[in-house]
């Protein structure tokens, strides 16, 4: 009696022992199911980190770039309007200096308005060269105040911006290249020429 109490307290005691490793592996894989969730969110959130760290990384560097190239590509915008001025100032200056000795020789003009004489023609020249810079200045300032021509030159502005110009490697390389291919096809083109004619004093000189 005794012993059949033993055995089914050994009983007992080894199914609470497994029932005990049964429960100790279904936690252990729950923490284990757990920890791999927390790792597959935290890979998440850091690749979305990262991708944000990187568009905010490339937006700054667009935002850093931009100001500096547009600003260097309205040098060019300003040049533009510059040179244009000069040329609107040498043309009025022309126009103005061959009317005006057109009507000095116009009797007609020249009794109505006997300023018109007053000057020689030399002197014409140098009246309507400032009077030609005036209108150039005046035609500037007026143009570039014009709300559709700023938008027009910034936007002009912002297209030279994207341009990508050669560096300086770049071009001497490739003029390097132009030069070497231009002396052999010279070569190549006099060699002809000599062979030719040699050839033709060869058969016609016969």
């Amino acid at each position: 009696m005794a012993k059949d109490l033993e055995e089914q307290d050994e009983l007992d005691t080894t199914e609470d022992e497994e029932s005990a490793d049964v429960v100790d592996a279904e936690e252990a894989e729950e923490s284990a199911d757990e920890a791999e969730e927390r790792t597959s969110a935290d890979e998440i959130e850091a690749s979305g980190s990262d991708s944000d760290s990187d568009e905010e990384a490339e937006d700054d560097e667009r935002d850093g770039e931009t100001p500096a190239n547009v600003g260097a590509a309205l040098k060019y915008v300003h040049a533009a309007f510059f040179s244009s001025g000069i040329l609107i100032a040498y043309l009025s200056s022309k126009l103005l200096a061959m009317i005006w000795n057109e009507l000095a020789e116009w009797p007609t003009a020249t009794r109505a308005v006997p300023q018109l004489l007053r000057y020689a023609e030399d002197d014409r020249g140098n009246i309507t060269l400032a009077i030609g810079a005036v209108i150039g200045i005046v035609a500037v300032i007026q143009t570039y105040r014009k709300e559709t021509i700023r938008r027009w030159a910034d936007e002009v502005a912002g297209e030279l911006a994207k341009v990508t110009w050669p560096t300086r490697d770049i071009v001497t390389n490739g003029t390097i290249v132009v030069v070497i291919a231009s002396f052999i096809a010279t070569a190549y083109v006099g060699i002809l020429d000599r062979l030719w004619s040699f050839l033709t004093n060869l058969v016609y000189g016969a």
